[in-house]
């Protein structure tokens, strides 16, 4: 039997109410645990994010040097334009900006609260040959 029962990403914010809300949203997820420092939620795909109270958190400063330290999430989609609408809808920003000429595999943002994520395209699927 596994010691180890779930893991949880936690990201430290200065108002876990409201970054909650942006990944729930995002995740099309639900609430499943909140305190008074503390709310986790869970994504329709079963992904688990918390986000804990600091009020001396400071956005992390990437993809400058300092202050950049930090955990990075990668999210998959089969639609990075539908996606980014989402996301800019519910709060986020890009962050990462490329030449605009063609399609990209993937895209950086900022949550509300400045952690930095990216939206990567789903590898297509092929039928197998031979």
């Amino acid at each position: 039997m596994a010691l180890v029962k779930a893991g949880v990403v936690v990201l430290d914010c200065a108002e876990p109410e409201k970054l909650a809300e942006f990944y729930r949203e995002l995740l099309e997820g639900e609430r499943t645990h909140t305190s008074a420092n503390l709310v986790e939620v869970r994504g329709a795909d079963g992904v688990r994010l918390a986000f804990r109270r600091d009020v001396n958190a400071t956005p992390p400063s990437w993809p400058r040097p300092e202050n950049s330290l930090q955990a990075h999430l990668d999210f998959l989609v089969e639609d990075l334009d539908e996606a980014e609408r989402r996301v800019v809808g519910l709060g986020g920003r890009p962050i990462e900006t490329r030449d605009a000429a063609g399609p990209y595999e993937e895209r950086g943002y900022s949550d509300p609260a400045g952690h930095s994520f990216t939206l990567r395209l789903l590898p297509p699927t092929a039928p197998k040959q031979g």
